[in-house]
C-alpha cells in the first residue's frame, strides 16, 4: 500500500510562538501511522514565521486530509494553516 505525503503551512498566533516546539507538539498529536517526515521555517512578514510542515499518511485514510486538519485546529498555538500540496508516494 501507498502512502501519502501532504503538506502543510501552519501560522502560528503569535511571533512569540517557539515552532520547533510547536512542530513537536504537532507530531505528537498525529495518530498513528502519520508521521512528520520533516519541517521548516518559512518568513512571512515582519518576524512573523509559518512552519512548512511534511507529513506522511496512509493513502487509505478515510476523509482524506480532514484528521490532519482536525488536530491543527485544535492545537493551541495554531492560527491558522492550509493544505498546500498531496502527492502520492510509492516505495
Amino acid at each position: 500500500m501507498a502512502n501519502v505525503l501532504v503538506v502543510v503551512k501552519v501560522y502560528p498566533s503569535s511571533i512569540d510562538i517557539d515552532l520547533d516546539k510547536l512542530a513537536e507538539t504537532i507530531a505528537e498529536s498525529l495518530p498513528k501511522g502519520y508521521e512528520l517526515a520533516r519541517k521548516s521555517v518559512e518568513p512571512i512578514a515582519f518576524g512573523l514565521n509559518a512552519l512548512r510542515l511534511y507529513i506522511v499518511m496512509p493513502e487509505e485514510t478515510e476523509g482524506g486530509t480532514s484528521r490532519i486538519e482536525e488536530i491543527l485546529s485544535g492545537i493551541e498555538g495554531v492560527e491558522e494553516f492550509e493544505v498546500e500540496s498531496v502527492h502520492r508516494l510509492s516505495y
